[in-house]
């Protein structure tokens, strides 16, 4: 371990695969205690679980819907009260409903808000009590926010733009609480909600300056340097890693 975030405590919300693990990983190797939220996917946390604690680090699974805002706010007071407090929030949970404006239904509005958007300020507004002057609030966005490449990505496109908004309201709102806002903004990662041989995957590569697909452990390291000592400048950022996605 590089202890850099040693002694600090984590929620990562989301996290059963993809991601989200990976955050929990390097956050877990970086010295922090990390609980971290999922859905359906109990087999999938319980291997997340099994896989940190060998490494000798506290990790702690809390199941909870990111659209539910009282299960979210349960999530953060379970967390303070199993890993003793809480210093980390990474708002990773999200969900993509694709498909022309006519096609997708307000029911996919709804429940694509409630995760995307009211989930991550529920989630904040849930952790100020326990943050306190060397908070880090960290959300995991998308580079569709400033940029779509293609038609069917409405719902999506717009809930991040959100997100990248709140970010920058927020990190004006906390900062003289010492508390930083910022937003990682992911360009195309191999993940299995976005496979590298996907049916658009080609014209994607052909976008990106570096010509491949993110690395999930890529996204993890910079979440990780934004939850440390060294980032406690950098606040109301919304930071593209994205291999050149956006130049």
């Amino acid at each position: 371990m590089t202890a850099s975030l040693a002694g600090r405590r984590a929620l990562v919300t989301g996290a059963s695969r993809g991601i989200g693990a990976a955050i929990v990983r390097r956050l877990a190797e970086d010295g922090a205690a990390v609980a971290f939220t999922y859905g359906a996917s109990v087999a999938e946390a319980e291997k997340l679980v099994a896989e940190v604690s060998e490494t000798g680090a506290t990790v702690v699974a809390i199941q909870a819907d990111s659209g539910d805002p009282e299960q979210v706010a349960r999530s953060l007071d379970e967390t303070a009260a199993q890993l003793g407090g809480l210093d980390i929030v990474v708002n990773n949970a999200g969900v993509l409903y694709a498909g022309d404006i006519e096609s997708l239904t307000m029911e996919q509005f709804d429940r694509l808000v409630a995760i995307n958007v009211k989930g991550i300020f529920a989630a904040v507004k849930a952790a100020l009590p326990h943050l306190d002057a060397t908070g880090r609030i960290i959300n995991i966005g998308s580079i569709n926010a400033d940029r779509v490449p293609g038609a069917g990505l409405s719902l999506y496109a717009m809930s991040k733009a959100a997100v990248a908004g709140l970010t920058r309201a927020l990190a004006r709102e906390l900062g003289p609480r010492g508390i930083t806002v910022n937003n990682v903004q992911v360009g195309p990662t191999a993940t299995d909600m976005n496979p590298e041989d996907g049916e658009s995957a080609d014209s994607l590569r052909e976008v990106m300056a570096l010509g491949r697909y993110g690395r999930p452990h890529e996204i993890a390291s910079v979440v990780s340097y934004l939850a440390g000592p060294e980032a406690a400048y950098v606040t109301g950022a919304n930071w593209n890693v994205d291999g050149g996605f956006t130049v």
